[in-house]
């Protein structure tokens, strides 16, 4: 898996000769194997607890932890913070780990499919993470697209075929793709073992209905549009078979390009509890500067007269000094103005319509209209919200 986040210079071109590995390795172009999860075994620990300790809470109750942990101004026992503060975090932590093992699985599933890869002449079954740049590969019907291909040639006349591009734009009507007409012929693998074109092109990019490259073969060169591509994540439909040249491959691909990292969410409930924790926290330093401006005032009038039967354990004789204890004193004593389950939270997704923490706040809802109304006109019917 270190192959996927292998950092690389940023391109000004893509170069792929096919049937040519040795050549496209000098490159170093990205494999294509994928990557979504956020942690491995090694960093899930300091990146947790970092995106953990963002939440304005959970720095909260570890500042209360840190002034526990002084003898002179902490009345309660540090453990009455600490126990609550880790077992937050471990709830927190497995519900984070139980997520990105599902994106770890994910991963491992799609990068060990299986493509038929024109390996020395010979149809080869590989896995999708083996797969390389300029190699070329025969796609059957109904089969996913392994990488980003220029379409070579298909069992359907003129080198068409047919995709649904569902996964990249959300569209499931089908589109029309078709080879260049140099290589459209080349449907027996005897030919195409002999293909030896070098194709020219953008650098990776998250367009999707835009490509420009050219195909230099034989001494002459044809233009490229997007027309001729086939993008990871399409389905291959009502076509027999069909070969493609291998142009992006992994994170360079177009639905790659598109995801993203996998990044830590704040979404604008956290945010507005951040705002609130921080309101609460001001208000409580506001009590403790009250309480502590009292203790000194009292400690100056009459507190020293009591010290003869109550006598501190290490002497103090600044009443200034003596209310400079006493407001972190009570800013432990009212720490629970803040609850410290604030932030946790089950999110149940027994259903494939999961469940969104974000779902209340909604303003505003967008729907594709992909045929067309009648009246022109969109209502609402009935909402339900599962309470």
């Amino acid at each position: 898996m270190a192959l996927c986040a292998k950092k690389r210079p940023p391109e000004e071109e893509r170069r792929a000769r096919a049937n040519d590995r040795e050549y496209n390795e000098k490159f170093q172009y990205a494999s294509n194997c994928i990557k979504t999860s956020k942690y491995n075994i090694l960093t899930f620990l300091p990146v947790n607890l970092f995106e953990q300790f963002q939440e304005v809470a959970n720095t909260y109750f570890l500042f209360l932890l840190i002034l526990q942990l002084i003898p002179q101004i902490s009345s309660l026992s540090w453990f009455t913070t600490i126990v609550p503060l880790v077992l937050v975090l471990t709830i927190t932590a497995v519900k984070d780990a139980t997520d990105d093992y599902f994106r770890h699985k994910s991963d491992n599933q799609v990068n060990n499919r299986q493509s038929q890869v024109l390996i020395n002449g010979i149809l080869q079954q590989e896995q999708w993470m083996n797969v390389c740049v300029g190699d070329i590969i025969k796609l059957e019907n109904n089969q996913f697209v392994a990488a980003d291909l220029l379409l070579l040639s298909s069992s359907e006349p003129h080198g068409l075929c047919y995709i649904e591009t569902a996964e990249l734009d959300g569209e499931t009507n089908m589109k029309v793709r078709q080879a260049i007409p140099v290589t459209s012929e080349l449907g027996d693998i005897s030919k195409l073992a002999k293909f030896d074109g070098e194709v020219i092109c953008e650098p990776p990019n998250n367009k999707l209905d835009k490509f420009s490259g050219t195909l230099y073969w034989k001494e002459n060169k044809f233009p490229l549009s997007n027309q001729n591509m086939l993008l990871r994540g399409c389905v291959l439909r009502n076509t027999e078979w069909c070969f493609g040249l291998v142009i992006f491959a992994g994170p360079d691909t177009k639905l790659m390009q598109n995801s993203g990292r996998t990044k830590f969410k704040r979404t604008s409930i956290d945010r507005l509890m951040n705002t609130l924790v921080l309101w609460i926290f001001g208000f409580l330093v506001c009590m403790g500067v009250i309480l502590a401006i009292g203790n000194a005032i009292w400690e100056h009038e009459v507190g020293t007269r009591f010290q003869v039967y109550l006598p501190w354990d290490e002497a103090v004789d600044s009443a200034f000094f003596s209310g400079f204890l006493s407001f972190w004193s009570y800013i432990i004593i009212l720490n629970t103005v803040v609850p410290i389950s604030l932030y946790v939270r089950y999110v149940p997704s027994l259903t494939w319509g999961l469940s969104r923490e974000s779902g209340g706040p909604i303003e505003l809802f967008f729907s594709m209209k992909m045929k067309s109304l009648r009246s022109n006109l969109k209502s609402s019917s009935s909402c339900t919200v599962n309470i």
